[in-house]
């Protein structure tokens, strides 16, 4: 049997992808393994924003349209990159292993920051929470993979980049920190691996499924329910991170304005994941005031 994987052509996509060749490998060791490099979007326009070019989506549309038309069989993606709705004849198959979600500053300890620093980052999560923290800071974008974002840490008091990305790159830049939760939510999925088929393929889904971990599949799913209750088309920054202790799952999710005055928390436990991430969305839109933020931003 043969596998064609698609997938970004970045460094960090290219790794990505290595490890789930890796996991397949140990399940199927006679599978041939193919690599289908494919552009996408994202990757094509370095220089507009990501908010501008639609946000969520544009690191994956065409890596699953290779799959859809029959060029690869299978797409590896950073699960933070997917929407919250799964395409139309594509299926999630599996989300085999996390790395570190957290954010980290590089650069600069937090602590260390000195007022009014200039932090470097393309992400309006994360400029939204650290702004909160300290309306002091000063913001400048940041597009390209995760080499050249930290090229940019001369320029700069500190740039934000994924820890994941760092580790799994194994990157170790002079100054690290990796920010607690409690300063920066993570992105939804951040961190996580997610492997896509063709919901008919079901030889492929089946072995798939044997890459799994149950418990980051719990997690992420929980993330992922969130942001499809909220709505993967809002445009204001929403953040969740959710971790499994034996069969029980806690979620802590947020939402904020783009310039980080309003930041509005909310999270809660249980053992079904799907239905956590309604409950936990409900309750942040209902209780704590995230549809009037929402009506607000329209």
């Amino acid at each position: 049997m043969s596998l064609r994987i698609a997938t970004r052509g970045s460094g960090l996509a290219l790794r990505q992808t290595q490890r789930v060749a890796e996991l397949i490998s140990q399940i199927s060791p006679g599978i041939e393994l193919e690599t289908v490099v494919v552009s996408t979007l994202g990757d094509r326009d370095k220089k507009t924003s990501l908010q501008e070019l639609g946000g969520q989506g544009v690191f994956v549309t065409d890596v699953q349209s290779a799959v859809l038309s029959g060029k690869a069989d299978i797409a590896v993606h950073s699960a933070k990159d997917l929407p919250a709705e799964t395409s139309s004849g594509l299926t999630l198959a599996s989300v085999p292993e996390r790395a570190d979600p957290r954010d980290a500053l590089v650069g600069c300890f937090w602590n260390d920051l000195p007022k009014g620093a200039l932090i470097a980052t393309g992400s309006i999560r994360r400029r939204s929470h650290l702004a909160h923290v300290r309306p002091d800071l000063k913001f400048q974008d940041l597009r390209g993979n995760i080499e050249t974002r930290l090229l940019r840490v001369d320029d700069v008091d500190a740039v934000v980049v994924a820890k994941a990305a760092l580790d799994r790159l194994d990157l170790n830049p002079e100054q690290i920190d990796t920010l607690p939760v409690s300063i920066l939510l993570p992105q939804v999925g951040q961190g996580a691996l997610a492997i896509e088929c063709r919901d008919e393929d079901f030889e492929i889904i089946q072995m798939l499924k044997e890459t799994e971990d149950r418990k980051v599949r719990s997690a992420v799913d929980a993330e992922r329910s969130f942001l499809a209750e909220v709505g993967s088309g809002c445009s204001l920054p929403v953040a969740a991170h959710a971790v499994v202790e034996k069969e029980e799952i806690f979620l802590k999710v947020s939402i904020a304005s783009k310039d980080g005055t309003t930041l509005l928390k909310a999270e809660a436990t249980g053992v079904d994941a799907n239905q956590l991430g309604v409950n936990v969305a409900n309750k942040l839109l209902n209780e704590e005031g995230g549809d009037r933020l929402l009506n607000e931003n329209l």
